[in-house]
C-alpha cells in the first residue's frame, strides 16, 4: 500500500473550488426554501378582551329593558378591534342582540323584554366575540343584572 501525503498531492485540490461553489449554491437554495416555508407559517391567534361602560344595573320588575350598554373590544396590545362579530345574551338566554364592532371597536346595544332566570333575583349578561385571527371570547358573567 502506497502512502500519499495530502500536502504533496496536488490532485486532491484539483476539483475543490468548483465543489465549494456548487455546495454554496445548493446550501443557499436550501436555506431559501426553508425561510420561505417559515414565512408562510400561521402565527398563534391573538386574544380578545371586552370592556363595558357598566358592570351592573337594576331592573324594576321581573322583565324589562336594559339601559344602552357600550362594549369595547380590544386585543392584547390594547388596540381596538373593528369588525368583530358580537353576540349578547340576556340573563335568561332567551333575548339576544348581535352585530359587529364599529371602526372604534365599539358595539352599543339594548336588550328589550329580558328577564331573569326563573326563581332568581339576579343574573348575568353574557357575550361572545369572534374575529378572524383571534381566539373567540366567551364571557358568561359580563354584566350583573338585579331585580328589585
Amino acid at each position: 500500500m502506497k502512502h500519499r501525503f495530502l500536502f504533496r498531492d496536488e490532485g486532491a485540490a484539483l476539483g475543490l473550488p468548483i465543489r465549494m461553489v456548487v455546495l454554496t449554491i445548493v446550501g443557499l437554495a436550501g436555506m431559501t426554501v426553508m425561510l420561505a416555508a417559515l414565512a408562510g407559517v400561521q402565527t398563534t391567534p391573538g386574544a380578545l378582551y371586552v370592556m363595558s361602560n357598566t358592570t351592573s344595573f337594576t331592573m324594576n320588575d321581573s322583565t324589562g329593558d336594559s339601559p344602552y350598554i357600550q362594549l369595547t373590544v380590544v386585543d392584547s396590545e390594547d388596540e381596538t378591534v373593528p369588525g368583530a362579530s358580537v353576540v349578547v345574551w340576556g340573563p335568561d338566554h332567551r333575548t339576544a342582540k348581535a352585530g359587529t364592532t364599529d371602526v372604534f371597536g365599539q358595539f352599543v346595544f339594548r336588550l328589550e323584554n329580558m328577564s331573569l332566570p326563573t326563581g332568581k333575583s339576579e343574573g348575568y349578561i353574557a357575550v361572545k366575540v369572534m374575529q378572524e385571527g383571534y381566539l373567540d371570547l366567551d364571557e358568561q358573567y359580563l354584566i350583573k343584572v338585579r331585580s328589585i
